[in-house]
């Protein structure tokens, strides 16, 4: 089993490379599934709170829900990895590659590499774009750990969707090498 894991700052597009990623992992054989390590929290967002996923996202209520609530009042640091490790657990009886595409803290690098043997790190940035941010969402710790990351595989420029899918091609033929 092999993981991909994609993190990069609001609107860097790691969505998009993840699905990218998918189309060209499919060529190669794989059955991969896309995830994302907040799915409980966009779960809360959808089932209790009325979120409409055409919306955009509800960040603020992710943040405050994720860091604030879960990690820091209820002491659960480890919430939203333990739900990750426990879907692909199950999932990995249906799949054999694992598309990441939200990771944002240190420790979830460090953790999902710690977990499993092959493991891709991608970081993806966005310069000069308009995340559509207000300054309390850019200063939040999601949008400022990776910057103190260093340890990726791979970092892609998301300069635009023919580029972008361009790196996912190249990324996954190495990595199939």
């Amino acid at each position: 089993m092999k993981v991909y894991v994609i993190g990069g700052k609001a609107r860097s597009g790691k969505s998009t490379f993840g699905e990218y990623l998918k189309e060209e992992l499919k060529d190669y054989g794989h059955k991969p599934c896309v995830m994302h390590i907040t799915e409980p929290l966009y779960g809360y967002a959808r089932n209790y709170f009325d979120w409409d996923s055409r919306e955009d996202k509800p960040r603020e209520f992710l943040q405050k829900m994720g860091i604030e609530i879960i990690k820091e009042k209820m002491g659960k640091d480890n919430f939203l990895l333990d739900r990750l490790f426990e879907d692909i657990e199950i999932l990995e009886n249906f799949f054999d590659t694992f598309i990441i595409t939200d990771a944002r803290l240190v420790k979830e690098f460090e953790f999902i590499k710690a977990k499993y043997m092959d493991v891709v790190t991608i970081k993806l940035e966005r310069s000069n774009y308009d995340d559509r941010l207000n300054e309390e969402e850019k200063n939040h710790i999601t949008e400022l750990e990776i910057d103190n990351y260093n340890n990726f595989d791979y970092v892609v420029e998301n300069i635009n969707l023919k580029e972008l899918k361009e790196k996912a091609v190249e990324i996954v033929r190495e990595e199939e090498k």
